[in-house]
């Protein structure tokens, strides 16, 4: 007879879903022992790390990752990122150890207690099973439910003891569909009053990112129809639309009069594949110019449901720009030349600044490249000088809590190499963000991830003083990180680590980790001046 470990893992073979992120845990120990040779163990320091690097697996790959974590406690040090999963929406099935249950009742130590409401409410389903038995389905019913739009996290508890029960070898392999159609009333409904529109304008998210390229062309031949200009949502996780294509008008600001004062002029703003709107700080005023309508299309029933403003229709963005585009009339076609200004010269001072960092590592980059970022002061520069002009080579995080961005990077690089695609990954780090999981580089290292880490650093949480200036907070303590040696880290997690004070260094520096097929590390000393948080 079988037991349940077996049935469980034959099911994750016809799934696809051999490699398994963890940390391991003596909660997990019966689960992981005589781990299977057809599947891969990836092992990260921390459980943050664990989910983080899974989430950028999974985005990589476009499809499930399995996450293994340590009980609640575990759980307790991943919250952060199973929360930017979620946000993100990435189908991650995560698993927790759970103590034996001869002794669940009397809760021994590394009992996780209330397991399915720790993960909640970042997770779209909890479950600890009643009955070892119940295993693989859950696993079954934990796929269906993190694959189905909006896609995102779950999370099973599963007590150490089950996985060597007898059960028979039961067939729970099932298929469910993973994108939700518009209903076509709503779309003619969209469609006429785009049609009406005197002075429309699209606003892109991240889903036409997650759509696939197949979605990045609808969303340029609609754009292209209309002759409008595109913006990019507030926070935009990955580049919805083309940067380099003469219609883009770039990111609009995550606050409410800025946003708004931006959209003035049009009539009718049609949001596609994201919330209505990301905003952060507090700047009053009208949600949209005076005599604007808003449409919303987002997979998302919650996020159409929590609009301030605007008429929602829930459906996967490709689908619903498929329906769309046989309904929109052509218009005069754009001929205003590009709506972005080309990227600002950096000047030659030292430090050097965020614009001459980003230049020089552009000229640089070869054709094909990944980019993640989590350098919050200085992403506009960032924008600015490195352009993704293609799909699935831009991403960050939809939650704005750091930490995610090393370990994440890590994911998309073993994503390039299981893939064939092979990439290299170009993570740009603040020197403060860099800590928040710095043991990911250990990961990376270890894995032979072709991975540069570019830690900008200024010795500064340089976020933190923007938002103060903004909201006439002076004085605030803790913002200042002198004393980090950066370098000594990289090199203490094995990494090729370098540092560059000038242009000529760091394109030394760039161009031999390009050429080292690992995971590098590159330290440039920054200038400290602010720009604003709103620009």
């Amino acid at each position: 007879m079988s037991t349940v470990k077996d049935v469980t893992f034959d099911l994750l073979r016809r799934l696809g879903l051999t490699t398994i992120v963890g940390n391991p845990g003596s909660t997990e120990e019966p689960f992981l022992k005589d781990f299977p040779k057809d599947f891969d163990y990836v092992m990260a320091l921390q459980e943050a790390s664990v989910v983080s690097l899974a989430d950028g697996l999974s985005q990589g790959l476009r499809k499930p990752v399995i996450v293994n974590l340590h009980t609640g406690a575990g759980t307790g040090n991943a919250m952060c990122a199973i929360l930017t999963a979620y946000l993100n929406k990435t189908p991650l099935i995560i698993t927790a150890g759970q103590q034996t249950r001869d002794m669940l009742l009397i809760e021994p130590m590394l009992t996780n207690i209330d397991a399915t409401s720790l993960p909640r409410p970042w997770v779209k389903w909890a479950y600890e099973p009643a009955r070892a038995q119940d295993i693989p389905a859950a696993f079954m019913r934990a796929y269906a439910t993190a694959v189905q739009q909006p896609a995102g996290p779950v999370y099973l508890s599963l007590p150490l003891d089950d996985w060597d029960q007898p059960m028979d070898a039961t067939d729970v392999l099932r298929t469910v569909s993973t994108r939700v159609g518009p209903d076509p009333a709503r779309v003619t409904e969209f469609g006429a009053r785009i049609n009406a529109a005197m002075a429309p304008v699209l606003v892109y998210g991240a889903d036409m990112a997650r759509g696939g390229a197949d979605v990045w062309a609808d969303g340029i031949a609609l754009a292209e129809r209309l002759g409008v200009p595109v913006w990019a949502s507030p926070f935009c996780e990955r580049p919805p639309f083309p940067e380099t294509h003469p219609q883009f008008a770039g990111p609009l600001p995550p606050a409410i009069a800025p946003l708004s004062a931006l959209l003035k002029g049009h009539d009718l703003i049609v949001v596609i594949g994201a919330p209505v709107f990301r905003y952060y700080p507090y700047v009053p005023g009208s949600y949209l110019p005076e005599g604007a309508e808003l449409l919303q299309v987002t997979d998302d029933p919650d996020a159409a449901s929590k609009a301030a403003i605007g008429d929602s229709l829930v459906s996967d963005a490709g689908l619903f720009l498929k329906a769309l585009l046989p309904q929109v009339n052509a218009r005069v076609a754009f001929a205003g030349g590009p709506l972005r200004k080309p990227p600002q010269t950096p000047t030659g001072e030292l430090p050097l600044t965020p614009a001459a960092v980003y230049a020089t590592l552009n000229a640089l980059l070869p054709d094909d490249f990944v980019l993640t970022q989590e350098s919050p002061s200085n992403i506009p520069q960032l924008q600015d000088q490195i352009r993704v002009r293609k799909p699935d080579v831009s991403y960050a995080f939809a939650s704005g809590a750091l930490g995610w961005t090393t370990p994440a990077a890590v994911g998309l690089a073993l994503a390039e190499r299981q893939s064939g695609r092979n990439r290299p990954v170009l993570c740009v780090m603040g020197d403060g963000s860099f800590q928040y999981s710095i043991q990911g580089v250990y990961t990376g290292v270890q894995q032979k991830a072709h991975l540069i880490y570019v830690v900008l650093q200024n010795e500064e949480y340089g976020i933190l003083k923007e938002f103060a200036e903004l909201e006439n907070t002076p004085n605030v303590p803790g913002l200042d990180l002198p004393g980090l040696d950066i370098v000594s880290l990289g090199k203490a997690y094995g990494a090729n680590t370098s540092k560059a004070e000038t242009t000529e260094e760091l394109a030394g520096a760039f161009k031999g980790a390009l050429d080292h097929h690992g995971t590098s590390v590159i330290v440039v000393p920054i200038t400290r001046a602010l720009r604003g948080l709103l620009g």
